[in-house]
């Protein structure tokens, strides 16, 4: 199983761990020290040796941040995690704030001491985080402290070791384009606008210039590796050898010198010299690195890191693998949705249902010759109220069976060599409320607007939002997340710059992989979403039309639950959708089913709606 449930307890821990930090301020001359999530690689997922936010904490989730104060602690957390933070942090010794509303660049201004030093780690914040905290520190006669070292690291004595997971190629049938020609285009760039260099440090940048994957942590195949492109299209790969094998090294040869991680500083102060010109994404970059640049004499230019675009833009090759993992994927749905359907109302708990559909997508994986890597994050199975929680992790504690007459909410993902996938069901478990079923298909409307949408050139994410919302938003309601992130290819299953959202004045591109997936939430009772995943391709002229049309074309097939729409809700033109998406998925499904009850359900769960 790639997937572990918690055992959700209040920690003992946390007092002792807070005072043992807090013994080392006068030590270090400092007020606070900040802990981020977040580890050196910036990334969503962290390694087991870089949760110091959970150590410290007992907070789990995937975003939020600690301000350790000489008799106050915070952990600033979003919306997703506030039922969660309750759940996993002792009350008695650290209280709540808003990530969101209040993150603690804002805080600091409005509540901080006087003269208030604020140590930081500077390999755990970006130059753009730096920058605010130091405004908001100014602001009330503060400084920003860079520490030699993170205090934590100290206090934790059992720290895992760092991860030393296998690396892979990453063949170029899936990638589409050999690594030599992504670096020689990055370096032909860098020299067109008279750069030295570049330092990429998001590891999953790095994955996809050098086409090559990892297992350094969990759900997200990439190495924890940076790199220096060179203008002259040399490169530097700072990857551990004791993550690679003979092949991978000499396949890597062939393009750059593999360096051990340490040798980073050496070789960044090289590409100094004379006030080299360095491009560094200062909202990827940690600080210690652009602060080293500058110690060093080099220059540096904020920038994008110059694979995210082109990363973003899926290739045909890229293209054609993700929709075949997603008919893969939709076969597995199919499978374990005629196991739900067809079980004992309450015999099932949401750990069961978290266990069986990974061991479906394993089952379905091993029969395709296309083994499942990974999960793409953990499984949301969210019975009844639970549904409402939109970003709910089933524990040991909060599982529950699903019970007749409510729904249940199944939002899941995997890891594929031939792509990412993503994809949320919500189903009723027998006969649910007729206004269950309402706000049902008013998120269904929201999800086929944005599926069937046509729109200009130059089009943004924030621009789309709003078709997801009308029908909801008619009747009184809405949903408190985006409509859509992006997503890689055998990569992050959260990926930017591509969103749809009221946030997103990313330009939507040919080749963009991106969710679909409106909700509803009502807390304390019910949570609807549907998700499937689409990509930004150019739409076939229109007899009249004189603007060329960009148009949504759907990845994902999997049955949608007939029995919660209510077709009269539905105008001739969704309804048409439906029936048609159902047509599709069937065609497209079948053959990869060879259990006959299962295709006679799959029959069933895609036959025509009509008013």
């Amino acid at each position: 199983m790639f997937q572990t449930f918690e055992v959700t307890s209040t920690p003992q821990f946390g007092r002792e761990r807070v005072e043992g930090l807090r013994a080392a301020f006068d030590t270090l001359g400092i007020d606070a020290f900040l802990v981020p999530r977040a580890d050196e690689y910036q990334g969503e997922y962290v390694p087991a040796s870089a949760e110091r936010l959970a150590w410290l904490t007992g907070f789990t989730g995937s975003a939020g941040v600690a301000l350790v104060m000489r008799s106050e602690a915070i952990v600033f957390v979003d919306g997703r995690y506030t039922t969660q933070l309750v759940e996993q942090v002792d009350g008695a010794v650290f209280t709540g704030g808003d990530l969101v509303g209040e993150p603690p660049h804002l805080w600091l201004p409005k509540h901080g001491r006087k003269g208030l030093r604020l140590g930081i780690d500077p390999w755990l914040h970006t130059g753009a985080e730096v920058r605010r905290l130091e405004k908001a520190v100014a602001e009330i006669g503060g400084k920003v402290v860079f520490l030699p070292h993170n205090p934590l690291d100290r206090l934790w004595t059992d720290r895992p070791a760092e991860p030393l997971g296998p690396v892979t190629i990453q063949n170029v049938v899936q990638a589409g384009v050999l690594a030599v020609d992504k670096l020689a285009t990055i370096a032909a760039d860098l020299k067109a606008k008279s750069l030295g260099a570049v330092l990429v440090t998001d590891p999953s940048s790095v994955a996809w210039i050098f086409n090559i994957r990892g297992s350094d942590v969990p759900h997200t195949p990439h190495p924890l590796a940076r790199a220096i492109i060179y203008a002259e299209g040399e490169a530097d790969l700072f990857l551990d050898k004791r993550k690679t094998n003979i092949e991978a090294e000499a396949y890597l040869a062939q393009m750059s010198a593999q360096r051990a991680p340490t040798e980073l500083a050496a070789r960044l102060a090289i590409a100094c010299a004379n006030g080299g010109r360095i491009l560094v994404d200062a909202d990827l970059t940690p600080y210690a690195l652009t602060d080293l640049i500058a110690r060093e004499g080099g220059v540096t230019v904020e920038g994008i890191d110059p694979a995210k675009l082109p990363r973003a833009c899926k290739n045909a090759a890229e293209i054609n693998g993700s929709a075949a993992a997603h008919l893969q994927d939709g076969a597995a749905m199919v499978e374990y949705l005629y196991w739900l359907e067809t079980g004992k109302p309450g015999t099932v708990t949401e750990i069961a249902a978290v266990q069986k559909l990974e061991a479906l997508r394993a089952s379905v994986g091993e029969r395709m010759q296309n083994p499942l890597k990974d999960i793409s994050f953990d499984t949301i199975s969210g019975a009844g109220e639970h549904g409402a929680i939109i970003h709910y992790r089933v524990t040991t504690a909060t599982d529950r069976p699903l019970n007749a007459g409510e729904l249940f909410l199944i939002d899941s993902g995997a890891q594929y060599v031939n792509g990412t996938t993503d994809i949320t069901r919500t189903v009723g478990i027998g006969r649910v409320p007729d206004e269950q079923r309402r706000f049902f298909t008013l998120v269904l409307k929201g999800m086929i607007a944005i599926s069937t949408a046509r729109f200009p050139k130059g089009t943004r994410g924030c621009d789309l939002d709003p078709l997801a919302r009308v029908a909801l938003w008619k009747a009184g309601a809405d949903y408190a997340h985006g409509t859509g992130h992006g997503v890689g290819s055998y990569l992050s299953v959260h990926e930017g710059p591509q969103r749809i959202s009221r946030l997103s004045t990313q330009e939507l591109l040919p080749g963009m992989i991106l969710s679909n997936e409106p909700g509803y939430y009502r807390p304390g009772g019910f949570g609807i979403r549907i998700e499937n995943l689409i990509y930004v391709r150019e739409a076939e002229d229109i007899e009249g039309g004189d603007v060329a049309m960009l148009a949504f074309e759907t990845l994902t097939y999997c049955p949608i639950d007939r029995s919660l729409v209510i077709p009269e809700l539905l105008t001739h033109e969704e309804l048409h959708w439906l029936n048609d998406y159902h047509d599709r998925t069937r065609e497209a499904l079948m053959p990869l089913i060879h259990d006959r009850d299962v295709r006679a359900w799959l029959e069933n769960a895609t036959l025509p709606l009509s008013h």
